[in-house]
């Protein structure tokens, strides 16, 4: 038996607050207290450096690469050229790859993402011949399906998408964070999985914040000492609806109407940002982006303030999360670890995976009505009501979403691993 001992995280980036970066920050945290060494991969990474290896066009964001989308979807057809181009720069990362493993003694890897949705093909191309080619124990981690994006479904890809995301390799043992993802990579694909959640460390409760903090922040956002601190935790891409939540601030009547986002646009253009303003613009609610102020630690230096995201939740009054389609729901776990109260659209992972477990939310389906507005309102003047309430969560989630859950999971797949390793 093989002994794994260095595990090397492979993603397109790990940076920032997005999704998958908070996932993989949460998988190593379990990883290093069980005295497993964590080294990463990435065309961008905030991690130590002495653990990290920057490979540039492994970013969705590299201007080859965005190239290369642009050929590659909303196209049934692509020439010669874009063909060449792949094989190219996937050979270019599969020696990277080489480069990685060798670089930190790799004995496992674990893939987030990468193999999944095709932000970059020439990585996931790169990493399925690198495993094939060394029958390299591998975790594919899989967030987002390609298959569940509208916008990747017309391409020139068929080929790649088939080979690469993801590759059914003996080596390959995949992971999935909701069972409808589990379900759906069965069918298509034949492939078996485990399904773990996405997870938050509910075993130790947030510190309570400074009221100066709240106090900056509130004045950012452009809210009086007696506004309500209503919050919209992610980015303003189409898929989270955020329209609902303008409507839900509407509904509410409120002296100072306002909706604070924390997040940015990201990778899916500023075109929908625009629609969500002009639409807020007629309803009278004003849009507060805040994401220039939010980053991975506090820093309170004159001129550099930034907060955390945790630091904006406790600041925060209720909680908007009108998603359409989530893969799991990051900004529900979070609220719920703030505990805060969140109106909640009942999107399809939610109500599998989520609402049996007996959550006391504000739900609503597809649209918003008074009734649940007024219901939110109401709690929100009730301390009691309000603290049984987020307490009740709390320990729903601790018991079915902590970080203990992904340990007693992801350490017994490590094991399976282990074994099969010759």
């Amino acid at each position: 038996m093989k002994k794994i001992k260095n595990i090397g995280f492979v993603s397109t980036r790990i940076a920032g607050t997005d999704g998958v970066s908070l996932e993989i920050e949460k998988w190593a945290h379990v990883l290093e207290r069980n005295n497993y060494n964590c080294f990463y991969f990435a065309g961008e990474c905030d991690r130590d450096p002495n653990v990290s290896f920057i490979a540039p066009l492994a970013h969705f964001q590299h201007p080859e690469i965005k190239e290369l989308n642009s050929k590659l979807f909303g196209t049934r057809k692509r020439d010669h050229e874009t063909s060449l181009k792949v094989s190219e720069l996937k050979e270019y990362l599969k020696i990277r790859l080489y480069d990685f493993v060798n670089k930190y003694d790799i004995h496992l890897l674990i893939t987030e993402n990468a193999l999944t949705i095709p932000m970059n093909i020439p990585l996931g191309l790169a990493l399925t011949e690198f495993i094939a080619e060394t029958c390299f124990p591998t975790i594919a981690h899989h967030h987002d399906f390609y298959w569940e994006r509208d916008r990747f479904l017309v391409n020139a890809a068929k080929d790649y998408l088939d080979r690469g995301f993801p590759p059914d390799l003996k080596s390959i043992t995949h992971v999935v964070i909701n069972s409808i993802a589990s379900e759906q990579l069965s069918l298509r694909k034949g492939i078996s999985n485990f399904v773990i959640p996405n997870v938050y460390n509910f075993a130790e409760p947030p510190k309570p914040i400074d009221p100066k903090i709240c106090s900056e922040i509130r004045q950012i956002a452009g809210l009086r000492e007696d506004d309500l601190f209503v919050l919209q935790p992610t980015r303003i891409v189409p898929r989270k609806w955020i329209e609902r939540a303008v409507e839900i601030v509407y509904m509410m009547k409120l002296k100072n109407p306002k909706l604070i986002i924390s997040h940015a646009s990201g990778d899916e253009g500023d075109i929908y940002y625009e629609r969500v303003k002009n639409y807020a613009k007629l309803l009278g609610v004003e849009i507060v982006g805040i994401d220039d102020y939010i980053g991975t630690e506090r820093c309170r230096e004159v001129g550099k303030k930034k907060y955390t995201i945790g630091d904006i939740y406790q600041c925060a009054d209720i909680i908007t999360y009108p998603s359409g389609y989530e893969g799991f729901g990051n900004a529900f776990l979070e609220t719920i670890y703030f505990k805060k109260p969140i109106i909640v659209n009942r999107y399809s992972i939610f109500i599998t995976d989520i609402e049996p477990f007996g959550f006391d939310v504000f739900k609503f389906d597809g649209f918003v009505t008074e009734k649940i507005v007024d219901e939110a309102l109401k709690v929100l003047s009730d301390k009691h009501r309000l603290n049984e309430m987020v307490e009740k969560n709390y320990n729903i989630a601790l018991k079915h979403f902590s970080y203990e859950v992904l340990e007693r999971k992801l350490l017994n797949i490590i094991k399976i691993v282990e074994s099969e390793c010759i």
